[in-house]
């Protein structure tokens, strides 16, 4: 191929590498910007999230999409912390008490945010003033004078009872004496024999000795049974009488306490005009009427054999109050970015404790909130992939957000041996939630899950890269500025912010963009300022950038450079000078997570004749994926439609990628496979010093692929270690140009002519740099011109078909020869 025709299909040195001459930029350094105050880059992400947020309707949530890295995370938190700020309505603070009339059913409280801890403060007050009030109110005077008539007038009642009982059993010759039976005594009625009394056993005896009447003994046991009757009835009377006085005393024992306690109550009633906290103090007092020996000094005992422990809790702990949300330091709607969202630390939980006889037991007071609540009445922000790992928060958080109400409830599968459940009243929920997704988790969730697009209309979807222009470079350099001074770091120079942007540029991979990777690009601020630092340095320049760059490229490249290594060796067999038939320098990605490289492969093709068209020894081995085997139909396709028009296309091709064990994948190597092929039929060799990427249509023509700068490079840097000739150089598919954002020492290698970079839009065009043949284009009469590339082709594919049609014209005669020599007759097939 003439020398001109191949140096129209080099790439200019302006379209390398995108360059931003640091003299444009407006300022010296960027302590002359203003920090940058705007979210810029995510326009369509910011709409869409904001509008999520301004939407007061149900199921108006969002979705944060993007990729990781994109800054998601900080847009979101800095977008809802100014929507907070505007907003400033404060949610109001949460309480469970007691209630006292169904204990297992805790009531629910709401206040004005900071009035939660002061009515907390004023109730724990108001029973520590009880406490000390309702003791010395018993201990009183008054107090006592009262119970000392109503006793007096027990024991006078008791005393007439016993008096007039008393009379009557002497009358009827008996008298009254206390029997001691186990630990109680009983007044028993006995006779009175010759003025002694004398029980009635021993009566008989002496009515069996003949010592005592038996008509009179008789006579006595009938008194005696009717005087105990009358006993019997007197003492059920005396009881009743101690009960009427029992009652009495605790019926003036509770209006003493009401008429202190009221009187105290009235003061807090007063302060917070609130019916449910009315009648929670009403209930309150109730309950504590039916309960007022806690308030009379007890000693403690200890359970014996076990001093640690006392026997009962805190008497007073059913008249605690539950704070458990306290927004008393908000200045405006919470906003909550829940990093583990366990369910625990989400819904929150009752907790339990271990009373003395081992059982599990809870009360209202052990209600503790978890983030959902926490953030009611503002933002919440959590990580799809955190919550779908974790049990049951997925199903909970659909339900709390469908229905607008929590009921807190312990999430463990053993809680179901605790013999003391609670259902707190439930909790009217308004929280705005925001998911941080990527898309394919996002996609999965719409497809599978039906609620989603329910309770999450709106997706705000952000963008790895923004347009580049004078506008977004600006804003750039003011981000720079932002993160200087948040990061309290060095000024950047305009040399610096040049190369940062270009860096930018380059991180997108396409020349009309700037990543918006803000996380990775702070990252590099840091790094840079370090890199300063070392050099004494009172303003970070470009060399700092660079230094950067190199520094993190050093500290991952280590297989890299291990893979030099080999083909310096002569481990992995690449040549970069000279030529060969059927082989080319195809290249290769490798993706190691936190760097890509790119690295030549030899790709070999071998062809003979045959029926078995061509063959994939990768896919044969089982180490060809879906894409690649696609790309290796397209070239059969291709061929058909150039070659085979008038004759069949019958041979035997097999392709592959020599000294690779592992699975490969894409079809950016199908252009490449398309010249060892081509060279393979024709026999004329291709040049070594060219390596190869791009990937072909069924017509020709070559489409573009990924990581276009680093498969450069990673020629470049081979044939570096080897040693440049002049003549080496990549060919790249003309469509991947305007993504060239080389590294500067390619770019200076170019400039000096010791290393090229070409661009071609077909099959034809590659295959003349790559051989220095032409092509060919097809004639009128279905012919190539003599020796063009496509000639050659043509004419050995159709040597093939015909040295194929021989060969099966010749087989079939012997065959024929062999059934007539045998007597015997053929039939032709």
């Amino acid at each position: 191929m003439p020398r001109k025709k191949s140096e129209s299909y080099r790439v200019p040195l302006e379209k390398l590498r995108w360059r931003l001459d640091p003299a444009t930029l407006p300022f010296e350094t960027t302590e002359d910007l203003k920090p940058l105050r705007e979210i810029i880059g995510q326009e369509r992400g910011v709409d869409a999230f904001r509008f999520a947020m301004g939407m007061d309707k149900p199921g108006y949530n969002v979705f944060v999409t993007g990729a990781p890295g994109s800054g998601r995370l900080s847009t979101v938190r800095k977008m809802l912390e100014e929507s907070a700020r505007k907003n400033g309505k404060v949610p109001d603070d949460l309480c469970y008490v007691n209630n006292f009339k169904n204990p297992e059913a805790p009531t629910l409280l709401r206040l004005k945010a900071g009035l939660g801890s002061q009515f907390k403060r004023d109730i724990r007050d108001f029973v520590e003033t009880l406490k000390k009030e309702v003791p010395r109110l018993f201990e009183s005077q008054e107090y006592l004078n009262r119970k000392k008539e109503i006793m007096e007038e027990y024991e006078k009642n008791g005393k007439a009872f016993f008096k007039d009982l008393d009379k009557k059993v002497r009358e009827e010759g008996f008298a009254l004496v206390d029997v001691q039976v186990g630990p109680i005594k009983r007044p028993e009625v006995v006779p009175l024999v010759d003025g002694n009394p004398m029980h009635l056993d021993q009566v008989e005896a002496l009515v069996e000795k003949g010592r005592f009447p038996k008509e009179e003994f008789e006579e006595l046991k009938e008194k005696q049974a009717r005087l105990r009757g009358e006993i019997d009835q007197i003492f059920l009377e005396l009881r009743d009488l101690q009960k009427e006085v029992q009652e009495n005393i605790e019926k003036m024992d509770r209006l003493m306490f009401m008429k202190v306690a009221a009187q105290l109550a009235a003061a807090l009633k007063t302060r917070y005009k609130n019916n449910e906290i009315n009648k929670y103090l009403d209930d309150m007092l109730e309950d504590m009427t039916e309960n007022l020996q806690i308030f009379m000094p007890q000693a403690q005992q200890q359970v014996q054999g076990m001093p640690f422990l006392l026997p009962e809790g805190d008497p007073f702990q059913p008249y605690q109050v539950n704070l458990m949300v306290d927004n008393a330091e908000q200045k405006g709607p919470p906003v909550i970015v829940e990093n583990y969202p366990t369910y625990r630390n989400l819904f929150g939980v009752i907790e339990r404790v271990v009373d003395r006889s081992g059982v599990w037991r809870t009360d209202f007071s052990k209600i503790k909130a978890g983030s959902f609540v926490k953030a009611n009445g503002g933002y919440l922000v959590l990580n799809l992939t955190d919550v779908l790992i974790e049990p049951g928060v997925w199903p909970a958080l659909k339900r709390a957000l469908k229905t607008k109400k929590m009921e807190i409830q312990t999430y463990d599968p053993f809680y179901l041996f605790t013999t003391s459940g609670l259902k707190p009243e439930p909790i009217d929920i308004n929280v705005k939630v925001a998911i941080i997704s990527d898309e394919y988790l996002y996609y999965l969730a719409q497809y599978y899950d039906e609620d989603v697009r329910k309770i999450f209309k709106v997706r705000a979807d952000f963008d790895t890269a923004m347009d580049k222009n004078k506008e977004s470079i600006l804003q750039f350099a003011e981000f720079i500025k932002m993160r200087q001074d948040q990061d309290e770091l060095r000024p950047f120079d305009r040399t610096a912010v040049s190369a940062l942007i270009e860096h930018a540029v380059r991180m997108t991979g396409r020349q009309e963009k700037i990543s918006t990777s803000f996380p990775t690009i702070t990252d590099l601020l840091r790094e840079a300022d370090y890199w300063a630092g070392q050099d004494s340095q009172d303003v970070v320049q470009e060399r700092h950038v660079d230094k950067t760059i190199e520094a993190r490229v050093y500290r991952s490249n280590k297989i890299e450079e291990h893979i030099q290594e080999m083909i310096n060796r002569g481990t992995l067999l690449i040549d970069t000078e000279g030529e060969a038939v059927g082989q080319v320098n195809g290249l290769a990605v490798y993706s190691l997570g936190d760097y890509m490289f790119g690295k030549p492969s030899r790709i070999t093709a071998s062809t003979s004749m045959g029926r078995a068209g061509i063959i994939n020894i990768e896919r044969e081995a089982d180490l060809s994926g879906n894409t690649h085997n696609k790309g290796m139909l397209i070239m059969s396709g291709y061929l058909r439609k150039k070659y085979a028009q008038d004759k069949p296309l019958t041979m035997s091709a097999s392709i592959a990628f020599e000294q690779s064990y592992s699975g490969i994948d894409g079809d950016s190597a199908s252009s490449t496979e398309m010249y060892a092929l081509l060279s393979s039929l024709s026999g004329v060799p291709i040049r070594q010093y060219i390596a190869v990427t791009g990937s072909v249509n069924q017509k020709g023509e070559i489409q573009a692929i990924g990581g276009v700068n680093q498969k450069i490079e990673g020629f470049y840097d081979c044939c570096r270690t080897i040693g440049l000739n002049g003549k080496q150089g990549v060919m790249i598919p003309e469509s991947n140009v305007k993504d060239l954002m080389l590294r500067k020492d390619v770019v200076d290698a170019v400039k000096k002519g010791t290393f090229h970079v070409y661009a071609v839009k077909t099959v034809d065009q590659g295959i003349e740099i790559l051989t220095g043949k032409k092509a060919g284009e097809l004639k009128p009469d279905g012919t190539y011109p003599e020796g063009t590339i496509n000639d050659l082709v043509n004419r050995k594919l159709k040597e093939l078909a015909e040295g194929l049609k021989r060969f099966g014209e010749e087989e079939q005669k012997e065959e024929d020869k062999k059934g007539k020599g045998k007597g015997g007759r053929t039939k032709k097939k």
